[in-house]
């Protein structure tokens, strides 16, 4: 009867895990539905002053601005604090279910736990896998800047060519947002496509999203196209050693993080020696004893 139980517990465990996993796949395949809202808010980021939300509809924001999430971990990720709060939640959620499975296979089994060891893994689990989820949401977002940092290097010394080729600092911007693909030149080229659009200066477009993603490199580049658009200034020498000052801090920063890791295979390296000793050894005294 006990064997039955565990099969039948270990069958329904399996068929809904089997279930979810196929679910997860469809998914992948499934068209996503286009998000125009941040799109949009991406474009048209200004407010209408005369607009007003009526008093008694409450703003869904509020109880997520009392969070204090890293609003610019988010943004330079393409979050939504909603999305990345459902994450940590569903995270919790599935670190709560793992523990009442493991519990629902031992009683199916006939064993007995008490009833503060399921409990307390449930919880300490749970707590476990929200953090872990946002920790990684905050190591995703600094890879993401480092990335950003190394494309905004190359973006640079872009610039700088095509303003030396006569071409003035806004077609400078926009001719060197072009040439390159990926997710660091799609957010330049966004953020120059809503200066068009909106009439602004392309320089205080990349400031409000070095702000808004908090890369400071980017600050110094706008004020530097700043200056080139407003006084004429030749800025193709200053272009230059802003490139080079981002390579000297990427490559520093790579040495730091090669460092690092070098330093954390001591406590394997060691424990590898004395391993080592102790299988070179142990024959050893083995012998000497015996000769005894």
């Amino acid at each position: 009867m006990i064997g039955g139980n565990l099969w039948l517990a270990l069958g329904i465990t399996g068929g809904a895990l089997t279930g979810f996993g196929v679910y997860l796949l469809i998914r992948q395949f499934v068209p996503a539905t286009p998000a125009l809202g941040p799109a949009l808010r991406r474009l048209h980021p200004g407010v209408d002053p005369h607009y007003a939300p009526p008093a008694d509809l409450p703003v869904a924001g509020d109880w997520l601005s009392r969070l204090r999430l890293p609003m610019a971990d988010l943004a330079i990720l393409d979050k939504t604090p909603e999305r990345h709060v459902t994450s940590v939640m569903v995270s919790g959620l599935l670190g709560l279910a793992l523990p009442v499975v493991v519990t629902v296979v031992l009683v199916a089994t006939g064993r007995s736990l008490p009833v503060v060891v399921p409990v307390a893994l449930t919880l300490v689990l749970a707590l476990a896998m929200s953090a872990l989820a946002h920790y990684d949401m905050l190591a995703k977002a600094k890879s993401a800047r480092a990335e950003f940092v190394r494309a905004l290097c190359t973006y640079a010394t872009l610039t700088a060519h095509q303003v030396r080729s006569g071409h003035g600092a806004v077609e400078a911007m926009e001719r060197s947002a072009r040439i390159c693909d990926g997710w660091p030149y799609v957010r330049l080229r966004t953020a120059l496509l809503s200066a068009q659009l909106q009439m602004r200066a392309p320089w205080d477009e990349l400031k409000g999203l070095a702000t808004t993603i908090g890369v400071v490199e980017l600050t110094s580049f706008a004020d530097i196209m700043r200056s080139a658009g407003n006084d004429g200034a030749q800025v193709y020498q200053t272009l230059r050693a802003q490139a080079a000052s981002l390579r000297d801090q990427i490559r520093v920063r790579a040495l730091e993080t090669a460092k690092t890791r070098t330093s954390k295979l001591d406590i394997p390296s060691t424990m590898m020696i004395m391993i080592l000793l102790i299988l070179v050894g142990y024959p050893l005294m083995v012998s000497l004893f015996n000769q005894r």
